[in-house]
Formats: structure tokens, C-alpha cells, sequence
């Protein structure tokens, strides 16, 4: 068996961080202020409902 070619994984470090950050503004926030390129997608998960109620969205949208 032969080695893993680790070339790429180096290279890795030796480039600029680039972050798309979901969710969380403050993590977004917290990387900006290092430096980081990063760009923020405000995100958050769908909401809960009862059945009824989600059933009768439904037929509305």
C-alpha cells in the first residue's frame, strides 16, 4: 500500500480561510473581527407547529 499524497491537505494552510458561516450572527461577527473572509447566511430552522395549524398553512400558501 502506498503513502496518502498529503500535498493538498497542506496547501490547506497555506491559503487564506475562507468561511460561510449559517446561523449564528455572532460567530459571523466574532471572524470579522480576525480577519477571516467570511460571509454570513441568516438562517434558521423551520419552526414547529401542531398539525392542525400547519395543515391549514398549508391549504392557505
Amino acid at each position: 500500500m502506498s503513502e496518502p499524497d498529503v500535498s493538498k491537505v497542506l496547501r490547506l494552510f497555506k491559503e487564506e480561510v475562507k468561511v460561510i458561516n449559517v446561523g449564528l450572527e455572532y460567530f459571523y461577527k466574532e471572524l470579522r473581527k480576525q480577519g477571516v473572509n467570511a460571509a454570513h447566511v441568516i438562517w434558521q430552522p423551520k419552526p414547529e407547529l401542531e398539525k392542525d395549524l400547519e395543515d391549514i398553512l398549508k391549504k392557505i400558501l
